[in-house]
């Protein structure tokens, strides 16, 4: 009987042996993610926090504790909202009403909705600095959009003002995230859907809607003003330029008669007579082809002399024609 008690316990050892050793080389392994870290605990105490990507070895049986960080992943947080079947492991919902319930500067109510996305930046002061660093992520994130949204009127909040707004809560996020040392970079602020509350959406949406109509019709007035506007502007340059024209042409015309009169009056005042002489000539070369009828008088200015019509063929008898 001792013998076989013996034969029995040789089993159970092999098994108890081979169940250790099973233990001892899963838990003495790990796998971190191409887009983690992770951050090794030993007893409880930080050891590092760089563990790059791949298969890694620790200490077995629980002494070394490993986090993976997801360090290259953007994280965000949804206010006043839930997109269903969110695979993100770090978003902590809560009431979305109570979120989304703001008062603006003008002491009017609005419904805020909006998402902060964000990377885990330095992964020691992420997991041992603040004690639940997402709930106080997303008590800055709250505390910052009342007090952004604080300062502007209702209509800067629901129209004009969505991107200044966006920009300022970014800034002071992302300056409490570094004075508390959360470890977190914010990426991004983004305002999602901005209501007014649900007993007043009807009134403002028929606001909305004359606004619109309002902002249409000042736009089909500038289209209109574009239109003819610069064509009038057209019209007005070529007249402009037309007299313009015209100007330079009487001045150059103008003053080329008066450099002519003068070179003919240089010439006169050195020869009078003769000048005047060949200026009468021309003067009748200019005028005598255009006259039908021609009386020529002697110097006396009393007989009349005969002429001969050339153009006509026709010897002029002296008599004027009728």
């Amino acid at each position: 009987m001792p013998g076989l008690r013996l034969l029995n316990l040789v089993p159970l050892r092999t098994a108890l042996a081979l169940l250790i050793v099973i233990s001892l080389l899963w838990t003495s392994f790990y796998t971190v993610p191409t887009d983690s870290v992770a951050v090794v605990q030993r007893f409880g105490q930080f050891i590092r926090d760089d563990v790059l990507p791949g298969l890694h070895m620790k200490i077995p049986f629980g002494v070394d504790a490993i986090t993976i960080v997801p360090i290259k992943r953007q994280l965000k947080e949804e206010f006043g909202f839930e997109t269903p079947g969110a695979s993100d492991p770090y978003q902590v919902p809560r009431e979305a009403e109570a979120e989304t319930q703001m008062v603006t500067g003008d002491l009017n109510a609005a419904l805020v909705e909006w998402v902060v996305q964000y990377r885990i930046a330095e992964p020691r002061k992420f997991l041992f600095q603040i004690r639940e660093p997402r709930n106080t992520l997303r008590d800055v994130s709250e505390s910052v959009m009342r007090e952004v949204v604080g300062d502007r009127t209702v209509d800067e909040v629901l129209t004009i003002g969505r991107q200044e707004i966006e920009i300022e809560a970014l800034a002071r996020m992302q300056s409490l995230a570094t004075k508390y040392e959360l470890g977190v970079s914010i990426d991004q602020v983004q305002l999602k859907n901005v209501n007014p509350p649900k007993p007043v959406q009807g009134s403002f949406n028929e606001v909305n809607q004359a606004q619109q109509e309002k902002e249409k019709l000042i736009n089909e007035a500038r289209r209109e003003y574009n239109r003819i506007i610069p064509l009038a502007e057209g019209e007005r340059d070529q007249r402009i330029r037309e007299a313009e024209g015209y100007r330079l042409a009487r001045v150059n015309e103008a003053e080329g008669d008066v450099a002519r009169f003068n070179a003919v009056m240089a010439e006169y005042l050195k020869a009078p007579e003769v000048t005047k002489r060949r200026i009468y000539l021309e003067t009748l070369q200019e005028v005598l082809p255009q006259l039908r009828s021609k009386i020529v008088l002697d110097e006396a200015g009393q007989q009349i002399l005969p002429f001969l019509q050339l153009d006509s063929g026709k010897v002029d008898s002296g008599v004027p024609q009728p």
